[in-house]
């Protein structure tokens, strides 16, 4: 009895094995994989050596656009906001831009500033509109972006320069952290939220980040504001990431620039001090914006003010680090208290 059972339990145990393949199959298993290995190394292959010829070929044109800058795009019918545009660079971008043609939103919490803003670009025979807000209010964004619809049409460019500090400004008591935070990092993503959307509707549009040094190397006393500065460049480098992601890349551009305070005067004493100040000079605020818009309209992803910074910031990311510091001793920039 015991002989009969075990008997049928092994007999049951071979039915619900899995079945063999036939010998002649079975032995041509490994050359198949080898193959199959072989064609995915292949491909593999030929992926990178693709990425190497387009990295290669991007590096040339690069290098060529350096000599030959590409073709500036006109900015005629655009309509643009400019936030922060009471004073600063954001000021004489409103001119400039709609000197260009550009249907300008003036936008600013200081209505006096803004308003004297829009009449003198009325004046020289352009078109702005003055627009009060919070930036930091959502619904007031949301209220601002809808009256800017319904006078000018879909915004097209916007130009975030109301967390860019002056030279003026750093020599002052920072204001609160939250504050700082709001208006130089949350009210980025408010705007974003409120009028990229449409953009990828419309399939055109020119987003702007603009920040100061302090996004690059960090200013004494000014830590908030560093922290902001570098945020919005981590939320640039987000944006374009998404719109590649997308495929709007093309459609939709960005730009981030990077404005140097302590060389940018706005027509006034400028209290930075500089150990080299022969080597760098000064750069009023209307140069600035005219540079700003120039790397704008040929749809250049970085841009700094001046120019030469943008390759000596990113030289000091490629030196050690105690080596970056021994070279902003000597640039040795500063206050004069």
């Amino acid at each position: 009895m015991p002989n009969q059972y075990m008997t049928r339990f092994h007999s049951s145990e071979s039915k619900e094995s899995p079945r063999r393949l036939p010998a002649w199959l079975d032995c041509h298993r490994k050359p198949v994989s080898m193959i199959l290995r072989l064609y995915a190394t292949l491909i593999f292959c030929w992926d990178v050596l693709i990425i190497l010829v387009q990295f290669f070929l991007t590096l040339l044109q690069s290098l060529f656009r350096l000599i030959r800058p590409a073709k500036a795009k006109s900015l005629s019918g655009e309509v643009a906001a400019v936030v922060g545009s009471g004073r600063g660079v954001g000021y004489d971008l409103a001119i400039q831009l709609a000197e260009l043609g550009v249907k300008v939103a003036c936008i600013d919490v200081n209505t006096t500033d803004n308003d004297l803003l829009v009449k003198k670009i009325q004046s020289s025979g352009g078109f702005a509109c003055a627009y009060e807000c919070d930036v930091t209010n959502k619904a007031d964004i949301n209220r601002t972006v809808a009256a800017i619809e319904n006078s000018l049409g879909t915004i097209s460019m916007l130009f975030h320069s109301c967390n860019v500090p002056s030279a003026r400004s750093l020599v002052t008591e920072p204001p609160p952290i939250e504050i700082t935070l709001n208006v130089g990092v949350v009210s980025h993503f408010l705007l974003l939220e409120a009028i990229l959307p449409k953009m990828k509707k419309v399939s055109h549009g020119h987003i702007v980040f603009l920040t100061s040094v302090a996004g690059v190397s960090g200013l004494k006393h000014q830590m908030p504001l560093a922290v902001s500065q570098f945020a919005v460049q981590g939320l640039y480098e987000s944006t374009l990431e998404e719109l590649r992601i997308e495929k709007r890349q093309h459609t939709i551009h960005t730009t981030l620039v990077h404005i140097y305070p302590f060389i940018i005067t706005d027509h006034c004493l400028n209290d930075i001090r500089l150990r080299i100040s022969s080597a760098f000079g000064r750069i009023k605020s209307d140069e600035a914006a005219r540079r700003i818009i120039a790397g704008v309209r040929r749809n250049e992803l970085e841009i700094s003010i001046p120019k030469y910074l943008l390759f000596v910031s990113h030289l000091l990311r490629l030196l050690p680090r105690r080596a970056s510091l021994l070279l902003r001793e000597l640039i040795d920039t500063g206050l004069d208290l």
